[in-house]
């Protein structure tokens, strides 16, 4: 592998033009084909095995013409104070509002009068109404003036004193990531800056990341009509995509500035480079990929296309790092290393040709990650105790997790489908707002009117429910549908039992009769995803780091130390999501973050953390410990070989860990609730893994094991295949055939900076 890579990052280096139009000509590609591409007109949501999916299947087959994709919206109307919305002059406003919207589109499929007899929409006070808007496209097809339409409903009754609020998904645009995008990317920018002290340095592993990033998203973007690409399948890229892309960018170049110090020419350093950090590199690539597209096995395909949009980001960005990096060395020339280090190897070169000595590069000198490595192994009890414990700790409302689907109850107070929301459950109940919907297949029915009859009669003793609609059948009276009101608001626990007290009721009438009852709708959707969730997560969670286990042993020739970077995962990844829940659960420090309404977790929170931090966490434990077994295998001793692995490694690893975690945090400023929860998450999810677990527990807990830590048994080392991660190989490679041309390896060391 490090062979392989040395002969590709010193091919970059020399080609380095040729290599640089390819990546440009891809971007342009992938420009031209986001920008022709038609736009995704649908977010399909989907959840394959589940009751919910089954009656929803069953219903677009049995009554055709009943588009579900298509758009909808409330206009809710609450009368003044003290008068009633039935009163001839408010129920004369809202009718005139349904001719207007009925008469403001063509893209309206229905628009449903409150006050019709047939099916009344107002509420027993007789002070709120509300009227049904129902659209021939999706949201994302509604023309501006069909928005405008339908925002500017109400207006002249407002004027009038009436309270008008619009909910439903017909308003529903594109999230927005704001400022804060940008303020993490500045942040990133200025980290590198310190780090390595040259502005040319800095900027090469953010132009390269945004390379990579610009080709990943413009590829989603072209597709995203054609594979029915979800609104967040970008964002979700493009998030994890540019913190990895920058982080692998920067290991490299920091790698290829050590070379150099080592007195390197720059050719053979950039190949040295690739072929070392790069290795860490590829391995590390590896495991983010496969954890995220190890979400293909929870069986839902939007996560599934989320998953496998960010693996193709990260695949991406590791092939930039190993050889658009190398090509940006060569023409960056001397200015990848800051000034004041030029000038003093310049002035060492000057001396040493004045006294006649041979120039090998700079002694290694200690620096903070020397001094804190030293520390953590005279106090490693200490240390791991304190980090072990004040994760728990942070951890602990992760055991009040409550999870669901967001809705309008979810929105900002502020928000008007908040404020519909809330005017609709205070007229009409805290269910009215997440109404399941029942089917009953009667193909097997033997009497359909004294089953249709013994259904609502036995669904309205429920003492969950509030009422229960009449059963209307379709032209072929195979099929029946009716609506379920709950007693409670859509993401309780009451309205979870009462889903599954109807469908208990379904086997026994199946039993029975030969009917079957099946309860979907929004809240029954959310109430199955949620509990796919929970089924996935264990046996996801067993085949990632059950594969990333095999992928790390390989690469540390260990046993003991793959599985201590695991359960440091664990408990970093439980921590952030108590911390995720302290949050935007029970809302503590919620006006931080911007969440004005604290709720449920997203039920895909827990698994897609998992996923995600899982492979961001294995990148720093393959930066970190891969330095220390290189140093190991060189002949330091254990206690050595970590003060070696903190001396290269501790500085590049607080830099790449600072910049994910302002990437991350930049996405909290999205107003999408699922992208600023994710922002947040992945953001507190790298600090804890980063700062406490890798630079604090693993430094500890490799000092207590010692040699143990490297200890593999003989036959397991034989059945492994090596793939040179540390080098080793290419090293003495490169010896021998420097020897063999002749060439001294003081000539080979040469400064050509």
């Amino acid at each position: 592998m490090a062979t392989f890579l040395y002969s590709i990052g010193r091919f970059a280096f020399r080609r380095r033009r040729l290599v640089a139009l390819v990546w440009v000509a891809l971007l342009a590609l992938a420009g031209v084909g986001a920008a022709t591409a038609s736009t995704a007109t649908s977010n399909s949501f989907s959840i394959p095995g589940t009751e919910a999916q089954r009656a929803f299947d069953l219903l677009e087959e049995r009554y055709p013409g009943q588009s579900a994709d298509g758009a909808s919206a409330r206009v809710v109307f609450k009368a003044p104070e003290g008068e009633k919305i039935t009163a001839p002059e408010n129920a004369a406003e809202v009718s005139g509002i349904v001719k207007e919207l009925q008469d403001g589109s063509d893209q309206i499929a229905s628009v449903a009068d409150p006050f019709d007899e047939k099916a009344p929409a107002v509420s027993r006070d007789g002070t709120t109404a509300y009227i049904s808007v129902t659209y021939d496209v999706s949201s994302f097809e509604l023309t501006e003036e069909t928005r405008d339409s339908l925002e500017n409903a109400g207006n002249e009754a407002r004027e009038g004193g009436m309270t008008v609020e619009i909910g439903g998904d017909a308003l529903m645009v594109m999230p927005e990531t704001g400022i804060t995008e940008v303020i993490g990317v500045v942040v990133a920018g200025l980290v590198l800056v310190i780090t390595f002290g040259s502005l040319v340095a800095a900027g090469l592993p953010l132009i390269t990341a945004l390379i990579g990033v610009g080709i990943g998203v413009s590829t989603i973007t072209a597709l995203a009509s054609v594979m029915d690409l979800g609104s967040t399948t970008a964002t979700l890229a493009m998030m994890i995509g540019l913190a990895v892309g920058i982080d692998y960018a920067l290991f490299i170049v920091s790698r290829y500035r050590a070379e150099l110090a080592e007195g390197r020419e720059r050719e053979e350093a950039a190949g040295r480079a690739v072929g070392t950090a790069g290795s860490a590199v590829v391995f590390a690539g590896l495991t983010v990929v496969i954890a995220l597209a190890g979400l293909a096995v929870v069986n839902i395909p939007i996560l599934t296309k989320m998953g496998l949009a960010a693996a193709g980001t990260v695949v991406l960005a590791v092939l930039v790092a190993i050889t658009l990096i190398p090509a940006f060395l060569g023409f960056a020339g001397e200015r990848i290393v800051s000034r004041k280090d030029r000038k003093a190897r310049k002035a060492a070169a000057e001396q040493a040709a004045a006294t006649g000595e041979v120039l090998v590069g700079d002694a290694p000198r200690d620096n903070g990650g020397t001094r804190w490595s030293r520390f953590v192994q005279r106090r490693p009890v200490m240390v791991l105790l304190a980090g072990v414990i004040g994760l728990g700790v942070i951890a602990i409302p992760a055991t009040s997790l409550e999870m669901g689907l967001p809705d309008d109850g979810a929105q900002p107070t502020s928000s008007s489908p908040r404020k519909a929301y809330d005017l609709l459950s205070d007229g009409f109940g805290p269910g009215f707002n997440g109404p399941l919907v029942g089917v009953v297949d009667l193909k097997n029915s033997d009497d359909q009117d004294a089953v249709l009859k013994r259904i609502t009669g036995e669904i309205q003793k429920n003492e969950h429910v509030v009422a229960v609609t009449p059963p209307v059948p379709n032209e072929a009276g195979d099929t029946a549908m009716f609506t379920v009101i709950p007693k409670d608001r859509p993401n309780s626990t009451e309205t979870e039992t009462l889903v599954h007290d109807i469908r208990d009721f379904g086997d026994t009438l199946k039993s029975d009769d030969g009917a079957e009852v099946y309860v979907t709708g929004a809240t029954a959707m959310n109430i199955d995803f949620s509990e796919k969730m929970n089924d996935a997560l264990l046996p996801y969670l067993a085949l990632v780091v059950g594969l990333a286990f095999l992928l790390l042993m390989v690469v540390f020739r260990s046993i003991l130390v793959p599985l201590k970077a695991a359960l440091g995962f664990l408990l970093s990844v439980v921590a952030a999501l108590g911390a995720v829940v302290a949050v935007f659960q029970w809302g503590w420090l919620g006006g931080l973050f911007g969440v004005e309404q604290p709720g449920p977790i997203m039920s895909v929170m827990p698994i897609l953390m998992v996923g995600v931090v899982f492979g961001l966490a294995m990148d720093y434990e393959v930066f970190l410990v891969t330095r220390m077994r290189e140093a190991y295998v060189h002949g330091e001793s254990p206690a050595q070989a970590i003060t070696t692995g903190f001396r290269h490694g501790a500085r590049v690893v607080t830099a790449a860990a600072v910049i994910m975690i302002a990437v991350f945090a930049g996405f909290i400023g999205s107003g999408e609730q699922m992208i600023k929860m994710i922002g947040f998450g992945l953001a507190i999810a790298v600090f804890f893994d980063a700062f406490v677990v890798r630079m604090a527990i693993v430094p500890a807990v490799l000092a207590l094991l010692g040699k143990r830590a490297w200890w593999l048994p003989r036959w397991l080392d034989r059945a492994l295949p090596d793939f040179d991660v540390e080098g080793d190989k290419l090293r003495k490679k490169l010896d021998a055939e420097a020897a063999e041309g002749g060439t001294g390896k003081e000539e080979r060391e040469t400064v050509s900076v």
